[in-house]
């Protein structure tokens, strides 16, 4: 029996040590990868550790099948003067990009980018901030519109799409940020997007945008610059939303919200907040971590988005998790292209 006691102890020890010597507490930085683009990179859609796709400013398109190591890469249709601000990837060879405004555009490629096909183009009037997609199922949100939020509706990957009609009620000049792509998402069911300025809440639909409510917040809000910028999702209660104010991008103040309820009721975070203006955030289920990028760093959340701490000052515009939820990749200036090290 003493044998066994003992070898019982030995077990519990060996698998406590072990526990410990695989936690990993904090963050190391990114590892900048060189691309063969100076563009500013606000879309990013990693697919695994190896496939990457990304888009910017210039009408600039990127993709890797590497890792980083080498970078495919041109301008989508000759739109050189367009900026692709998000990007859908769905495997190495297909991808969607929407473009923010003159002209509001959204282009598909299934030849890993050699072509790329107009598959929707909005009116004048037409401002586009982010897009999100669950499966076959994809989501466009842009600044109101007649009274109403823009948001369109795909059902077949981004290969036509359609206003949804049954939009909810804007008030005038209402609209989101067009920072990371990142200030709408989507599961099966549900859709959650931002507003932000002059006032910052977050619209839900239960329903795949048959019915909405909007629920308020109390990030900082009240300016054009102000307010959500990005949302994420931890876990099935659990949402997370960082911003600011981007014209004064030190400002550490009230810019990180949390919900306990889906989305459908918020409180600011309790602990220290992100250490300034942060335009995108992501959760890395594989350490629990939230990481969130801005203009002066990035930030690290291992509580549930409660208690942040920067942990690198390199510029990014957009931060993602990839699909396979083994890595996180981070876009930004100048071609500026990252993976986070751990």
């Amino acid at each position: 029996m003493r044998f066994v006691y003992f070898l019982l102890l030995f077990l519990l020890f060996s698998c406590t040590t072990k526990e410990k010597r695989l936690k990993i507490e904090a963050p190391k930085g990114w590892e900048v990868m060189g691309t063969p683009v100076s563009s500013s990179l606000r879309g990013l859609s990693p697919l695994t550790e190896k496939i990457i796709w990304a888009s910017g400013s210039k009408g600039t398109w990127l993709r890797t099948l590497d890792g980083g190591q080498s970078w495919d890469h041109g301008v989508i249709a000759g739109l050189d003067s367009v900026d692709f601000r998000d990007i859908e990837g769905f495997d190495a060879s297909t991808a969607v990009a929407m473009s923010s405004g003159q002209p509001a555009v959204i282009y598909r490629t299934e030849d890993g980018g050699r072509t790329w096909s107009e598959v929707f183009r909005g009116s004048e009037a037409d401002f586009f901030d982010g897009m999100a997609f669950y499966k076959n199922n994809g989501y466009v949100i842009g600044d109101e519109v007649g009274g109403k939020w823009r948001i369109l509706v795909s059902k077949d990957y981004g290969k036509s799409w359609g206003v949804l009609e049954t939009s909810p009620k804007a008030e005038s000049g209402s609209g989101s940020f067009a920072a990371s792509g990142s200030g709408i998402i989507a599961t099966e069911d549900q859709i959650w997007f931002a507003s932000g300025g002059r006032k910052s809440s977050v619209f839900n639909s239960t329903d795949s945008g048959i019915t909405w409510k909007e629920y308020s917040t109390p990030i900082i809000q009240g300016e054009s610059s102000q307010g959500i910028f990005s949302l994420t999702i931890v876990d099935d209660n659990i949402l997370v939303a960082v911003g600011g104010d981007f014209l004064n991008p030190e400002l550490s103040d009230r810019n990180a919200v949390i919900s306990l309820h889906n989305g459908r009721a918020w409180s600011l975070i309790t602990g220290n907040f992100p250490t300034g203006y942060r335009s995108s955030v992501a959760y890395f289920p594989l350490h629990h971590w939230l990481i969130s990028v801005g203009p002066n760093g990035s930030d690290f959340c291992s509580n549930s988005g409660m208690d942040w701490a920067k942990f690198s000052n390199e510029e990014f515009h957009a931060v993602v998790l990839d699909k396979s939820f083994g890595s996180i990749w981070a876009s930004g200036p100048n071609g500026k292209i990252g993976r986070l090290v751990y």
